[in-house]
């Protein structure tokens, strides 16, 4: 009789575990394109990595607004929310940038009710649509499927962006 020892395979637990994203928390963060008739959304993955879009929310109010994003930070687990600023050219706070400002006033106080309340971080976003738009036409992307995307690949823009500038060096 031949004794074959047992397989070793990976630890069950401790840093190395593969599951061990369920036993720690892998906090993640949220990328807000706000437009004034939609949101798009992006979210990092689970390695805070990098940023992959999400969705685009429909705009129904700041207070309704703030409602889904103070759900979406609960359904997963957002420690972080970077919200794109659209500042002008000349980086003065202009029309758009004092809306997106306002719907930060509401979103604020929502988030800050959350048990685990998430960080409100702000992240230029000057020519990001531009760049996402470029990435899609790369990507052969049709003018219609563009329409429905352009938002959330803004999103993953600015939330990448801000990733970036925060990486321990």
């Amino acid at each position: 009789m031949i004794c074959v020892p047992a397989l070793q395979g990976p630890p069950l637990e401790g840093l190395y575990f593969f599951g061990a994203a369920s036993k720690m928390s892998a906090m993640r963060a949220l990328g807000l394109d706000v437009g004034s008739k939609t949101i798009g959304v992006a979210i990092t993955d689970e390695a805070n990595i990098a940023a992959h879009p999400l969705t685009v929310l429909e705009r129904m109010g700041n207070v309704k607004d703030a409602r889904v994003i103070a759900e979406l930070c609960t359904q997963h687990a957002i420690s972080d929310v970077v919200i794109g600023m659209p500042f002008e050219l000349s980086g003065r706070v202009g029309l758009r940038a004092r809306r997106v400002q306002e719907l930060i006033n509401v979103v604020r106080p929502a988030l800050a009710a959350l048990p685990a309340a998430p960080k409100i971080h702000e992240q230029d976003e000057r020519f990001t649509t531009a760049q996402a738009q470029r990435v899609l036409i790369e990507a052969d992307m049709s003018r219609q499927k563009r329409k429905g995307v352009i938002d959330q690949q803004a999103a993953a823009l600015i939330l990448q962006g801000w990733m970036d500038g925060h990486r321990p060096k």
